[in-house]
C-alpha cells in the first residue's frame, strides 16, 4: 500500500482525497517508480478542484511530473536504482500521475534525471521551469537578441513566468514583467524584471494592432492577455504562447501576423521527443542559480496539495510547489 490523492467522480460527485492505494492498481507500464517529489501545476490545481475538465478517466492520480528511483523495470533503457524524471505525457490527466508515494509509466515517457540537479532540485524547475525553457528555445531559434528590445512575460508571479524571467534575464534581456499581484514586484525584480505592470493593462479588449513595444513575449495567460501582446509586438517579433489561465479563445486578428510579421509560436510541453528534454534541461542546468530555486520554490505535503490545488485557482500561489509525497 501506498499514499496517493486521488480524485474520484461518482454519485457522491466530484472530490479528491488522500487515500491508501494497493500498488496492485496501479496503471499499464514497463517501469515501476517510487516517487520522491512531485510538484503542483494549473493542471494538478483543475484536476484536484474540479475546475476544468482535465482528468479523462477515474479515479485518477494527478501530478502532470514527478522524479523518483526505479523500482522496478521491463525496459533495456533503465534498471533498478536509476533515477528518473518524467513531464508531461497525458500522467495526471489520462494515466495515474506523480502526486503518490508509487507510480507505473512506459519509460519512453521518462528521461534520466539532469546532471546537475538532485529530485527535489529538477522538481523545483519542474514542468513550469521546463516549459519557460521551452518558450526560451523557440524564441532563440526565432533569432532575438537582447538588443532587439524588451521582453514581455505575463502571468509573471506564476511558476512559468517566474522561471521566464530568470532564464532570460540570466540571457541579458530587459524583461518587463505583467502580474495582477503587485505586491510581488519585489520578488519579479529579484528574479530580473527591470519594470512591472498591471495585468489590467493587456486583460481588457484592445485593438488589433496597437503601438509596438515587444521584441518578443512568453504568455502563459491566453484570451485578450495574449491578443494585446501581439498586438504590439514589434514588427518580425516572436510570442511563444504556452497557456491559458485567463482563456482558451484567442479575441485577435490576423493583423499582426501579417501586417507586421509577427510569428506566433505555441509551445506544447505535453508530447516533446525526448532528445529536445534532454536539450531543455543542459541550458536549464547552465542558467538556473540553484539559490533562485529557492527563491521560487515553496516544499509541501501531499496532503498539504488539497488545500494547495485552491489557492493556485484562486491565483494566490507565488512560484512553484514542490510537493514531498512522503511527508
Amino acid at each position: 500500500m501506498f499514499k496517493a490523492i486521488l480524485v474520484n467522480k461518482d454519485d457522491q460527485g466530484y472530490r479528491a482525497e488522500l487515500s491508501q492505494v494497493n500498488d496492485a492498481s496501479l496503471p499499464e507500464g514497463d517501469v515501476k517508480v517510487k516517487v520522491l517529489y512531485s510538484t503542483l501545476n494549473y493542471k494538478d490545481g483543475l484536476a484536484i478542484t474540479g475546475k476544468g475538465p482535465v482528468v479523462r478517466s477515474f479515479p485518477m492520480v494527478p501530478g502532470i511530473d514527478f522524479a523518483g528511483e526505479v523500482l522496478e523495470s521491463a525496459s533495456p533503457d533503465f534498471k533498478v536504482g536509476d533515477m528518473v524524471l518524467l513531464n508531461g505525457w497525458g500522467v495526471g490527466e489520462g494515466h495515474w500521475g506523480g502526486l503518490a508515494q508509487q507510480a507505473r509509466v512506459k519509460s519512453e515517457w521518462l528521461i534520466p534525471l539532469p546532471k546537475g540537479f538532485t529530485a527535489k532540485q529538477a522538481l523545483a524547475i519542474g514542468t513550469a521551469g521546463y516549459t519557460a525553457m521551452l518558450c526560451v528555445m523557440a524564441l532563440q531559434k526565432h533569432g532575438l537578441k537582447p538588443s532587439d528590445g524588451e521582453v514581455l512575460v505575463t502571468g509573471a508571479a506564476g511558476g512559468v513566468g517566474s522561471f521566464a524571467i530568470t532564464l532570460l534575464s540570466k540571457l541579458g534581456f530587459t524583461v518587463v514583467a505583467s502580474t495582477g499581484r503587485m505586491t510581488e514586484a519585489d520578488y519579479l525584480k529579484k528574479l530580473g524584471a527591470t519594470e512591472i505592470i498591471d495585468r489590467a493593462v493587456l486583460s481588457a479588449p484592445g485593438k488589433p494592432l496597437a503601438k509596438e513595444r515587444w521584441a518578443a513575449v512568453v504568455d502563459s495567460v491566453g484570451s485578450h492577455t495574449l491578443a494585446n501582446a501581439c498586438a504590439q509586438t514589434k514588427s518580425d517579433g516572436a510570442v511563444a504562447a504556452c497557456g491559458l489561465a485567463q482563456g482558451m479563445d484567442f479575441p485577435s486578428s490576423v493583423a499582426p501576423f501579417i501586417l507586421r510579421g509577427v510569428t506566433l509560436y505555441g509551445i506544447n510541453s505535453v508530447t516533446v521527443p525526448k532528445a529536445k528534454r534532454i536539450a531543455a534541461y543542459e541550458q536549464l542546468s547552465k542558467l538556473v542559480d540553484l539559490k533562485t530555486l529557492e527563491e521560487i520554490s515553496h516544499e509541501i505535503s501531499l496532503e498539504d496539495s488539497l488545500k494547495y490545488a485552491a489557492e493556485l485557482m484562486a491565483g494566490n500561489v507565488r512560484g512553484r510547489l514542490i510537493v514531498d509525497v512522503n511527508k
